[in-house]
């Protein structure tokens, strides 16, 4: 496999605040074969402006867009895909950005594993100004910690998939608001997908006030526990009430061990607090 094309799907709504530096985080990869799709939920901000104007420049070719109203995130995610022409597919917010290699690393990893299916990779925390707070280095995949522990070890913002994913029917769940990417993720595992860790830091995630994972914590976790219930055998049949509870949280405590027991024994968390490079 030869440098594949690659398309990067951004949703977006109300967010001109971050979005020049998603945009100019896919340009500064210096990648000839990428196509950026934003999906713009109808901003009611500067968002289309700066569109308009990106998309205009020389040497912007690659930045395509739409904005129309949308029924939310998942549907966004699902049009941009529709549109999408590359080999590889990535998914990156509005709000978060690629660190410089990041494309280089995942068509290394490509080429050196055409078999997998997802290709996830290491990557930074970073306030809403910009500035890192935390590096944050994952384990190699694991169904098991995937589907009990209580945080999507995946991270969407350094995570690409194969086009053949799309191609036989796999797509967002529009029923999901917040834990949409556990259930894919979840979904893509079940049906015998492959998943490949890549050790590189690839992205940087934003914390603001206005994201999801700030605001809304109690509702992802109420959809992550529905998700997480619906894909496992052992929690499926179980009625509601104490045994389930009790079940559930043992599972998580067995998922938790096992992926902090990981990130000890390679070194994560002795790098965790160090600026990134």
């Amino acid at each position: 496999m030869s440098r594949p094309n690659i398309s990067i799907i951004t949703p977006s709504y109300n967010q001109a605040r971050f979005l020049v530096q998603a945009i100019e985080s896919v340009t500064n990869q210096n990648c000839a074969s990428v196509e950026h799709i934003v999906v713009d939920g109808a901003s009611r901000d500067d968002s289309v402006a700066i569109l308009k104007e990106y998309s205009s420049k020389p040497g912007w070719q690659h930045l395509r867009w739409i904005s129309e109203p949308d029924r939310g995130q998942s549907d966004a995610l699902n049009k941009g895909i529709g549109m999408a022409t590359g080999e590889l597919i990535g998914w990156l917010n509005s709000d978060d950005r690629y660190r410089p290699g990041c494309f280089d690393a995942v068509f290394a990893a490509a080429r050196r594993y055409p078999q997998d299916h997802v290709y996830y990779g290491d990557y930074t925390w970073i306030d809403s100004c910009g500035r890192y707070l935390q590096v944050r280095r994952e384990i190699e995949f694991s169904r098991f910690v995937l589907g009990y522990h209580h945080v999507l070890y995946i991270p969407t913002t350094s995570t690409f998939f194969r086009r053949k994913i799309f191609e036989e029917g796999n797509w967002i769940d529009t029923r999901y608001d917040y834990a949409m990417d556990y259930e894919f993720f979840l979904r893509l595992s079940a049906t015998g997908y492959c998943f490949r860790h890549i050790p590189e830091l690839l992205a940087d995630f934003r914390w603001h006030s206005q994201s999801k994972s700030s605001s809304a914590t109690a509702k992802q976790l109420a959809e992550h526990d529905e998700i997480a219930r619906r894909y496992s055998a052992l929690l499926r049949n179980m009625p509601t009430g104490l045994p389930l509870t009790a079940t559930r949280s043992g599972l998580r405590l067995l998922a938790a061990g096992r992926r902090y027991a990981e990130k000890l024994c390679r070194g994560y968390y002795f790098e965790q607090y160090h600026p990134a490079k």
